[in-house]
């Protein structure tokens, strides 16, 4: 259940809700619902590569250059010649099933490459035929390889209920900067099979958003979208993370990464995690104990002045004493005073202004907490049910019913 759901419909918030735990409890999502042009699909295509195990040739770039090339190739004929209601997943999975290989007959034409050929006399420079036409340099042994390695990729589509799931959409990422929505993104914190159709939706709706504030809204939608996106190190790899991070700002599009160390930023992200943390406004730090982190933050939180007194006394024939004053710097908080600092303390670092400590906020304290399901069982929404909630017919009620 969303603890704050009935809360958000009470203030004028549209609900969209993808889960990955539980599909019966989710609505649709169809990344081939938002392709709009050939660079859309290689942005799909480039993370789903990216979010997706293959068959363990990851190490060798060919491999994963070739399923590129046919994944393009493929997506773009679904995009551009399939019906509207076959452009999901299950249709490039038959297509794929039907690309059989045959070592000893090179000749050898399956109904893919029929289907191609026949858009090729139609369209010679399309899009899906120039894709294609690379992928078919391959023979044999190379050809077979790349298809095993495609079906290793999209194993989970092998699932019925993923496969329904993506079959169409309703959670219109494209509608978030025009009036006020809440999009839950759930995913599993022990599983990631599934975690990839997470970092899917994130790519898309950034791009989504920033075309649509270019192109609609000269430069800045006219809703701020907030991305609060939790388990940032387990939702996989969002592609140019640290391009998008330097430019969603001016159009209205904020995203606030939450992690329970940087180092695993750095494990998905390598040498662009510095990029992307530096293109924020502002960190918080909750508290924790990896040693880089608590370096850096020392290193940036800087030094304060102390005053030194040095006496020294002398006995004997010929009895002194001095005194020596002097000032000298001492790091504002060291590493070990970070490491346990209290639970109910946190520190701030925002652009433009000296980093502070402060206490956490209390959010009990909050004016809607009594709104909450945390407050109130009964504010929780009960997901199932809003997602199935249908028209109940009285008794001798006239109504038109329309298939679609």
């Amino acid at each position: 259940m969303i603890k704050a759901g009935k809360t958000l419909l009470k203030h004028g918030y549209r609900l969209k809700i993808f889960n990955t735990i539980n599909f019966k409890k989710s609505m649709h999502y169809n990344p081939f619902a938002y392709i709009h042009s050939e660079k859309d699909i290689l942005k799909l295509v480039n993370t789903l590569i990216a979010n997706m195990k293959g068959d363990g040739k990851e190490g060798d770039e060919f491999w994963t250059k070739a399923e590129t090339l046919l994944y393009c190739a493929l997506f773009g004929y679904i995009h551009y010649e399939a019906p509207e209601e076959e452009q999901n997943f299950y249709t490039l999975l038959e297509f794929l099933n039907a690309s059989e290989v045959r070592e000893d007959d090179e000749d050898y034409e399956n109904p893919v490459d029929m289907m191609f050929h026949d858009l090729e006399k139609k369209s010679p420079n399309h899009f899906a035929v120039r894709q294609y036409r690379k992928h078919n340099l391959a023979v044999g042994k190379t050809a077979k390889s790349i298809l095993v390695s495609c079906g290793a990729r999209l194993a989970p589509f092998d699932i019925a209920e993923l496969r329904e799931i993506t079959s169409y959409y309703e959670l219109e990422l494209d509608t978030m900067g025009d009036r006020k929505t809440a999009l839950f993104l759930i995913m599993s914190d022990t599983d990631a099979t599934f975690n990839f159709l997470i970092s899917m939706v994130y790519s898309q709706l950034f791009n989504l958003l920033c075309e649509k504030a270019d192109d609609v809204y000269g430069g800045r939608l006219p809703v701020h979208v907030r991305c609060l996106i939790d388990e940032t190190a387990n939702i996989g790899q969002i592609p140019n993370l640290e391009k998008l991070v330097a430019t969603i700002r001016s159009r209205e599009i904020s995203a606030c990464l939450f992690l329970q160390a940087k180092s695993q930023l750095k494990a998905i992200y390598k040498d662009n995690t510095d990029t992307i943390i530096g293109n924020m406004d502002s960190q918080l730090f909750l508290g924790g104990i990896e040693p880089t982190m608590l370096k850096d933050l020392s290193q940036f939180l800087g030094k304060e002045t102390i005053n030194m007194y040095n006496t020294g006394e002398s006995r004997g024939n010929n009895p002194s004493y001095s005194m020596n004053y002097q000032k000298s710097g001492k790091d504002l908080m060291t590493m070990d005073e970070i490491a346990v600092m209290d639970g109910d303390r946190c520190i701030l670092q925002l652009r433009g202004v000296r980093p502070f400590l402060s206490d956490k906020y209390d959010v009990t304290q909050h004016p809607l907490y009594k709104e909450t399901g945390e407050y109130d069982e009964r504010n929780k929404l009960d997901i199932k049910r809003f997602l199935h909630q249908g028209i109940k017919v009285k008794s001798g009620e006239i109504f038109d019913v329309i298939k679609v």
